[in-house]
């Protein structure tokens, strides 16, 4: 059976799909979830790349920040992906502008290749998917309306939306990651797994 699976009236092949049809637009979900509270934001966009993951976590901080003003310094736990890496200059370039734009000591840590199962916000994505079973998501409200009801910790998650396109490859040359790469204080003993940026407004300890 292909998509041309039965013939017309005029004896041409007619367009038949034995299963869901194509989507025209599709939607990929950053989870943020608070491990100490299991409060969890669920921002939908377009593409993933490393500027929409920085957008969505902008965005995050936008919703959450005025129930954690006393908040100084905030730890990241992800995955190392081809987007988010510690490698990747266009998601550091733009972590070190969060990182100045929120005020925000923000420290990256990675698990290492194929660990990612023990980063509780993968747990998340099995009650998302037991909500989405089933449902021909034909339309980005039916998509937020499922992801809003499934449950985390006995809660429904916050749902948002990041608006545009993305373009993927962006990437700086070595002589313009200069400058931010010297705002990145990496691990002497995991330089790729573990790096802390320091806001503008936020002198460097002095060791």
């Amino acid at each position: 059976m292909g998509e041309k699976s039965r013939t017309g009236s005029d004896g041409k092949p007619a367009q038949a799909w034995d299963h869901d049809p194509p989507a025209k637009q599709k939607l990929v979900p950053f989870g943020f979830l608070v491990v100490a509270t299991g409060a969890l934001m669920l921002v939908f966009g377009l593409h993933e790349t490393s500027d929409s993951w920085v957008d969505a976590l902008q965005l995050w901080w936008t919703h959450v920040r005025g129930r954690f003003a006393h908040i100084k310094r905030l730890v990241i736990y992800m995955d190392n992906g081809p987007n988010n890496s510690g490698r990747r200059t266009q998601f550091l370039k733009r972590m070190v502008q969060f990182a100045d734009w929120s005020g925000l000591e923000v420290r990256l840590v990675y698990y290492p290749p194929y660990h990612s199962k023990y980063n509780p916000v993968e747990r998340c994505w099995s009650a998302l998917e037991r909500k989405f079973n089933g449902v021909l998501l034909s339309c980005v409200g039916l998509v937020f309306a499922c992801a809003s009801r499934m449950t985390w910790k006995g809660r429904h998650p916050e749902i948002a939306q990041l608006p545009g396109d993305y373009p993927s490859g962006v990437k700086l040359t070595r002589k313009e990651m200069g400058p931010w790469e010297t705002r990145l204080e990496r691990s002497a003993t995991l330089p790729k797994y573990d790096i802390t940026i320091r806001p503008k407004s936020q002198p460097a300890a002095v060791i």
